[in-house]
């Protein structure tokens, strides 16, 4: 039987497996919220911003959305998710998984404003619009940046589990006694 401590481990191919997933996902949603941008290079709202390029913002979104929930759908399944470490990173995937569904509804408004400010003449309502485009593409964006944190939290956590691995195996290493010298050939047999 092993003891309590051993079986609130998890293996440790499966937790190098799940950090590079966790990597790789947060690395594609920072890039994300880095590079879809609304603003020209002066930083103000193009004339005529693109409803395509905007949608394309929430539907990109959306798929790295599904993708987080997959993940973090796939680790509630595991049996890991009830250990201590496993419980916390949980709470980072729930979170990531929360903030990531977020993103996509803001960018769907900032594409939704650009659709209608193509077609408004009125000079206070295109700053409206211009106004509400700036702040639901920078909300939408700043879910994305939330959700690649979350992921580096469950991604941390996991990597202290792994130095608390290292840590158990030295001492189990020290705890073990010696085994016994193996008999000498040609000693006196009785």
């Amino acid at each position: 039987m092993k003891p309590d401590f051993q079986r609130a481990l998890i293996p440790r191919d499966e937790v190098l497996q799940l950090i590079g997933a966790l990597n790789v996902m947060k690395d594609k949603l920072l890039n994300a919220a880095q590079q879809w941008e609304l603003l020209d290079e002066y930083g103000h709202v193009p004339a005529a911003p693109s409803y395509t390029a905007l949608l394309q913002h929430a539907t990109d979104a959306q798929d790295l959305s599904r993708d987080v929930l997959r993940l973090t759908a796939d680790f509630a399944r595991s049996p890991h998710h009830t250990t201590r470490a496993g419980s916390t990173v949980l709470k980072h995937l729930g979170t990531a998984a929360t903030m990531s569904s977020h993103a996509a509804p803001h960018f769907t408004e900032t594409a939704e404003c650009a659709l209608v400010l193509h077609r408004s003449a009125n000079s206070t309502d295109r700053r409206y619009l211009a106004n509400r485009m700036v702040i639901e593409h920078a909300s939408a964006r700043a879910f994305l940046r939330r959700t690649s944190e979350s992921l580096r939290d469950a991604a941390k956590e996991l990597d202290d589990h792994l130095g608390f691995q290292r840590f158990l195996a030295t001492l189990t290493r020290q705890e073990c006694p010696s085994a016994p010298p193996p008999p000498r050939p040609g000693g006196r047999h009785r």
